[in-house]
């Protein structure tokens, strides 16, 4: 019985070992895939044309919110 005790910590301790090793490949994997930009979430998303707005558009919304700040500071000096 003392033999399969300690044949079964040799075991644990092999599957320990084990276990590390594969969290630093997964750890290195995922380095590389940052750095070459294949991730999963690249891979799935990265043949998306990117959506890009025109000047117009950039500029109607910078008024928006122009507009919007206005109204922010025109009520705080109504307050004070």
């Amino acid at each position: 019985m003392t033999e399969l005790g300690a044949v079964l910590e040799q075991l644990k301790q092999e599957r320990k070992r084990a276990e590390g090793e594969l969290r630093q490949l997964e750890e290195v994997i995922a380095a590389l895939s940052k750095m070459t930009g294949h991730s999963r979430r690249s891979s799935r998303f990265g043949n998306r044309a990117k959506h890009r707005l025109s000047a117009a558009a950039r500029e109607r919304i910078a008024a928006a919110q122009r507009a919007r700040w206005a109204k922010v500071r025109a009520k705080a000096k109504k307050s004070s």
